[in-house]
């Protein structure tokens, strides 16, 4: 490659680099996410979204105001064929303290899970789980993930059209028992872009044996779904993100976010006061 084209790409590259580390900033600021002394748990699968988030997290560490910590935790489910060596060789190389955590999450997995069902819903609770307990073992405070704003937007369609409700997953919320806060700071970081930026740093990917391979799971219809429309309608999923920020609970139906039992005109009010109104 000559000189010219190696400066050509890596232009781009910081480029990209700019604008999804601003991008994440502004996640940052508008949901409060990182303080000083927080010492956060980064989840890292050995997938694009996670590496993308572990290093852009470094890089704003590196040049923030906020004092904070960073962990890297891998969960290594012991899937067959699972390349052991990978990740510990590349958190060594760019300087990140981590930890993996070993549980044989897949065969239970694959045991309790009949063959051609869907495992993603019964992983993922196992995994939650054993990632809890090193969040509180290794004092933890914050826990961030590496969904991204297709992610969000597809759950939120998920939820729509096979749940009934309208939810999708929050750039932050707190566990039940309230011992973690939950974060998801690539939230407004476009998938291509991603992929993009996870070309340009060459990360080492592994892939899911365990259920990346399920091109029938409801998820994959939905992400095509919204690629189409993407197509043939300009910034339709750019729109739609959108309105997850734009609610108004009075238009909805949702007794329990809006008191439309005791909405009471004026008018009434007057004429219990005692007030006389023409008749037509």
């Amino acid at each position: 490659m000559s000189r010219e084209k190696e400066a050509e790409l890596k232009a781009k590259e910081e480029k990209l680099n700019r604008k999804i580390k601003k991008t994440v900033w502004n996640a940052i600021n508008e949901f409060d996410m990182i303080q000083d002394g927080d010492r956060l748990m980064v989840c890292l699968s050995g997938g694009k979204d996670s590496y993308t988030m572990l290093d852009i997290l470094m890089q704003i560490q590196k040049a923030s105001v906020f004092n904070f910590e960073i962990i890297a935790v891998n969960l290594d489910q012991k899937q067959p064929g699972f390349p052991e060596e990978v990740l510990p060789n590349y958190l060594t190389e760019v300087g990140a303290n981590f930890e993996i955590v070993e549980r044989d999450t897949y065969s239970i997995v694959k045991e309790k899970v009949p063959e051609g069902k869907t495992t993603c819903s019964l992983c993922s609770r196992l995994r939650r789980g054993t990632l809890y307990e090193a969040a509180e073992r290794l004092g933890c405070n914050k826990i961030c993930l590496g969904h991204h704003r297709d992610d969000i937007l597809e759950t939120f369609m998920l939820n729509l059209f096979f749940a009934g409700k309208i939810e999708t997953m929050p750039a932050k919320y707190i566990t039940n028992d309230e011992r973690f806060v939950v974060l998801r700071p690539l939230a407004f970081v476009k998938e291509e872009q991603i992929i993009e930026y996870a070309g340009y740093r060459n990360y080492p990917i592994i892939p899911c044996n365990l259920c990346g391979a399920q091109e029938n799971l409801q998820r994959q219809v939905v992400k095509k779904m919204l690629a189409t429309w993407d197509e043939k309608y300009k910034n339709r999923s750019e729109i739609m993100f959108t309105a997850l920020s734009n609610i108004t609970p009075s238009h909805m139906f949702d007794d329990g976010l809006y008191d439309f039992k005791n909405l009471q005109s004026k008018i009434l009010g007057e004429i219990k006061a005692g007030a006389e109104y023409e008749m037509p």
